[in-house]
């Protein structure tokens, strides 16, 4: 059945034909017309008994463990029914390949377009009607074949089904294994067959029922395959159809493919073979043409060290670097491979590293010898042109690190430019005996002020004509940078702009003019490659014109190469500087890119910086060899903002030449500043210590510089006023000191105290760099004068420091009134203080806020203090007070003399409002205990006549108050003391 071909054709649902049968369409030419040959059997023949046979099976008997693929025993229904597979082959490459050959994704045909259902739009509205009727239709009257058919294979799937149920459930268990033997016994009960004394009649019979019972098993399910099969068979018998038809088409293709074979031989027999011998011809002959031409290019590329040696005899570093790489370049590209320049590559690229060593070397000996010449009475550049040659030089070699090696003499000539103008000035100081002496540090550290500063100021002025010179040779270093890299710049746009023209002209050239640019980049005349190149194109025309010019050229360049070679050369070279820039543009595949030679540019500048920071260094050596003792610590304030001064001066001209802020030296100023600082406040500091020790807090007349210097404040002139020369002074010293119009009785410290902080604010004018640190020490010189004075005062430590027998109220209000002076002035010094910092330094200004604060405090403690004195005096006298005659009562008397003395004590110290307040405060305490004392003695406000003796007694006491001076205006308003009647 499977190698049949006589069988029905396979009917497919969309063929053409009334009866449903698919036809293949039949091709009238001959070449269809072929023998159909019969495919080979799906599954291979069975061994037989008769010998091996076709198949050579193994022995059952002998070889029973191993299995091989003859033991498996295979027939056309188990071929086509293979239970794995999810649904059944839909043709021949399905069954033959496996699923997924029907279901790998065909990628759609870009020829075809794409249909979408809205194309079958019209056609589905048009059928609707028609479907919808038809539909109907076969409802009320189905299909006699289809009810048939239908029937037909129900009936057949339970008959199936039926037949299938008597086979036993063990042979359909997916794990059937007849080597286990709990499956055998039960397929094949032996206990049945073993009984003793051999086989009976009954044995045989149970075997065979056995036997037949098994077979009526075996041909159920071969029945149901076999049914199965026939459902299948209509697309087993579409696959060996199209299996035909493959092989037909693959036939045909093969006819075609041995036609093509034949006309293309044909082809190349007639059409290639002739002209492709014409084109071997050609191609032989420009062979030969650049052969020639190549042994013209060897001529001249062997005289390449004579002429290398003869530029370097004139230090014309450029024009031998340029001549090797070009050579260099022939060779790699024109003359690879040639045995007798096997050599000539090595030997190049060693004389080029020592054109590169002498170049170094002759850079370091220009930079020492530029460095350590004399810095007066000689030009700032010296031999410009031998600088700028080294300098396109070593650009034209990559050594791009050249300015380290002139940052490296840098550094030893600015040590050693400082040791001159030590050995300078010591010369001219007898004092100092240099054979004793050796080192520089120990000899300025010998040295006066004046002289050390001299010597100072004199190492700043060589620096500033070091730096000068230093500024020039890299101005020449940094033009010839540019110089190159604008000339790449220009290169490049000219060749972008070009690039359409030059790629034609390429194009139309002919092979001979190809060999003698080639020839171009040496020539026998000595001269450079640039120039060899003009001269190359300005000929173009004439080499077309005269082919057999080439060997003319070869011919001289072999006779007179070593003639003309001296003469043209030095020409050659003469016009080197004249032609720098042409020579560097054709080798700029040579030079430097444009971002390296930016960043030259930029190490340049850096150079620059790096020379100013050296000089600043150098000089923070000279500053640190003199404050080693503490010498500059022990200045006076003239001589420290001299030195200030000298050193803002050099990094202000520094800085304005090399245009870079260095912080070494302002550092090193700096630190010995804060010394300085740190000095200068101390002695102050301990200046007013000792003034508050021996002061005894009286009052003090003020001498008129002391008035002039208030009066230079209050107009605006934070400073010292100048030192007058003594002279005869009819002004005498004044009892107060008049500030804003307003008397200060002052001790002799205060006053010396406000001319301490206008040296402070003095110091800060002249050394503004030191602000923030001297306000800081100036806020702790005033928080010591508040709390030492507080000590004295308040907690009466003058009593044993200076002696004093009691703290009165008179030293009270004038340690009140010193502290407000103090308070005075501290704004002021805050505003003159806060020009001097910068805006991120104003935070430090806070100090002052908490001074003020703590001075208010102080202020408030005395005036707290003068009114519990006279507290405790209005405790212990109305203590003892009576209500009874004789009036005005001796009580009463006490308190107001008391009163007039406390008066006296603080009205000449104190002004007027403060005076009130005062009293104001000491009337409320002497109420309190008057109410106090009349609640206890029970004396009440009812008209009688102990309330007439206490009127009597307040009368007097309003009336003595009154009385005082700048009292007048004093409300006592004495009702409150009296209890409300009962």
């Amino acid at each position: 059945m499977a190698s049949s071909h006589s069988s029905s054709p396979v009917p497919r649902p969309g063929s053409g034909g009334r009866d449903g049968i698919y036809r293949k369409d039949r091709d009238p030419s001959p070449l269809r017309c072929r023998t159909i040959r019969s495919l080979p059997d799906v599954c291979p023949k069975e061994p037989t008994g008769e010998g091996r046979g076709l198949c050579n099976g193994p022995s059952v008997v002998a070889e029973h463990d191993r299995w091989t693929v003859y033991s498996s025993k295979v027939n056309l229904p188990a071929a086509l029914n293979d239970p794995r597979l999810a649904k059944r082959e839909s043709d021949f490459f399905t069954k033959t390949w496996g699923l997924d050959f029907a279901e790998t994704e065909v990628m759609p045909s870009f020829y075809l377009p794409s249909i979408t259902r809205e194309d079958f739009g019209p056609y589905l509205q048009e059928m609707a009607q028609r479907e919808r009727i038809h539909e109907r239709c076969k409802t009320i009257c189905p299909n006699k074949d289809d009810v048939d058919a239908v029937s037909s294979i129900t009936t057949n799937h339970d008959k199936s089904r039926a037949e299938l149920e008597q086979v036993p459930k063990i042979f359909m268990k997916p794990d059937f294994a007849l080597e286990d033997p709990a499956t055998f016994n039960t397929v094949l009960p032996w206990s049945h067959f073993n009984s003793a004394g051999g086989k009976s009649s009954r044995d045989v019979a149970s075997s065979k029922l056995l036997q037949e019972k098994l077979s009526h098993y075996l041909d159920v399910v071969e029945v149901s395959i076999a049914r199965q099969i026939s459902l299948r068979s209509e697309a087993f018998f579409h696959a060996m159809s199209s299996q035909h038809e493959l092989q037909d088409r693959l036939q045909e293709t093969q006819r075609a493919v041995a036609v093509l074979r034949g006309r293309t031989a044909a082809m190349d027999r007639v059409m290639c073979q002739g002209p492709l011998q014409a084109l071997r011809t050609a191609m032989t002959r420009n062979n030969c043409v650049k052969l020639h031409n190549k042994l013209k290019l060897m001529a001249a590329v062997h005289q390449t060290q004579p002429t290398v040696q003869l530029l370097l005899s004139t230090s014309e570093f450029v024009g031998a670097l340029e001549l090797i790489a070009t050579t260099k370049e022939v060779l790699q590209q024109e003359l690879q491979g040639i045995h007798s320049f096997r050599h000539l590559g090595s030997q190049l690229c060693e004389l080029e590293k020592l054109i590169d060593k002498m170049m170094v070397e002759d850079f370091s000996m220009y930079s020492r010898s530029d460095l350590n010449r004399s810095l007066k009475d000689e030009p700032q550049v010296l031999e410009k042109e031998r600088l700028e040659s080294l300098v396109f030089g070593l650009l034209r070699q990559r050594k791009l690190d050249f300015l380290d090696i002139y940052s490296d003499e840098m550094i030893l000539a600015a040590k050693t430019l400082v040791t001159q103008c030590v050995a300078e000035s010591v010369v001219n100081i007898e004092d100092i005996d240099h054979e004793v002496v050796v080192k520089q540090a120990d000899q300025m550290r010998l040295m006066t002020f004046p002289q050390w500063f001299e010597l100072l100021k004199s190492v700043f002025e060589s620096f500033l004509f070091f730096l000068q010179r230093i500024k020039a040779t890299l101005n020449v270093v940094r033009n010839v940078v540019l110089e190159v890299l604008n000339s790449n710049q220009r290169n490049r746009l000219l060749e972008e702009a070009s690039s359409g023209a030059s790629g034609r002209e390429a194009s139309q050239s002919p092979s001979v003019l190809q060999g003698e640019a080639e020839l171009a980049y040496l020539t026998h005349e000595g001269l450079f490659i640039s120039d060899a190149l003009n001269e190359a194109q300005q000929q173009q025309q004439a080499v077309l014109a005269a082919q057999d010019q080439s060997s003319t050229v070869g011919s001289r360049i072999q006779q007179g190469r070593v003639e003309t070679a001296g003469g043209d050369l030095t020409s050659g070279a003469s016009e080197m500087s004249a032609s720098r820039e042409q020579n560097i543009m054709s080798g700029e595949n040579m030079m430097p890119t444009e971002l390296e030679l930016n960043r030259v540019v930029n190490n340049v500048q850096e150079l620059l910086y790096t020379a100013s920071d050296v000089s600043h260094d150098r000089c923070v050596k000279v500053l640190t060899a003199r404050a080693k003792d503490g010498s500059l610590e022990r200045l006076s304030s003239a001589e420290f903002v001299c030195l200030s001064q000298a050193v803002e001066g050099f990094v202000r001209d520094t800085e304005e030449l090399c245009g870079r802020r260095s912080v070494s030296l302002r550092g090193a100023l700096q630190s010995q500043a804060n010394r300085f600082v740190h000095r200068f406040h101390e002695e102050r500091k301990t200046k007013l210590s000792l003034l508050l020790d021996n002061e005894r807090w009286k009052q003090a007349e003020v001498p008129a510089e002391f008035q002039d210097l208030v009066n230079s404040i209050a107009d605006g002139k934070i400073t010292l006023p100048e030192r007058k020369t003594p002279g005869p002074d009819d002004r005498k010293p004044a009892e107060f000191l008049l500030v804003n119009g307003q008397k200060y009785a002052v001790v002799g410290t205060v006053l010396l105290l406000i001319r301490i902080f206008l040296e402070y604010c003095q110091c800060v004018n002249d050394i503004p760099s030191i602000a923030t640190d001297m306000l800081t020490r100036l806020s702790d010189l005033l928080k010591h004068f508040n709390s030492r004075s507080c000590q004295l005062v308040l907690g009466a430590g003058a009593l044993q420091i200076v002696g004093l027998k009691t703290i009165t109220t008179k030293n009270l209000a004038l340690a009140s009134r010193c502290l407000q002076l103090v308070v005075h002035y501290i704004p002021i010094i805050r505003a003159h203080f806060e020009t001097k910092l910068q805006p991120k330094q104003f935070s430090v200004l806070r100090h002052f806020d908490h001074i003020t604060k703590d001075y208010n405090d102080h202020i408030a403690e005395i005036s707290a203090k003068l009114v519990a004195i006279m507290d405790s005096l209005f405790e212990k006298v109305l203590s003892r007070y009576e209500v009874k005659a004789p009036m005005p009562s001796a009580c009463f008397r006490n308190v107001c003399k008391q009163m007039a003395k406390m008066h006296e004590a603080i009205y000449e110290l104190l002004p007027e409002e403060q005076t009130l307040m005062l009293f104001l405060r000491i009337n409320a305490s002497f109420k309190m205990h008057l109410k106090r004392q009349l609640a206890r003695l029970g004396v009440i406000n009812d008209g009688g006549p102990q309330h007439g003796l206490v009127v009597v007694d307040v009368a007097f006491y309003t009336e003595n108050v009154q009385a005082l001076k700048s009292l007048e205006r004093l409300d006592l308003n004495m009702a409150e003391i009296w209890e409300q009647k009962r």
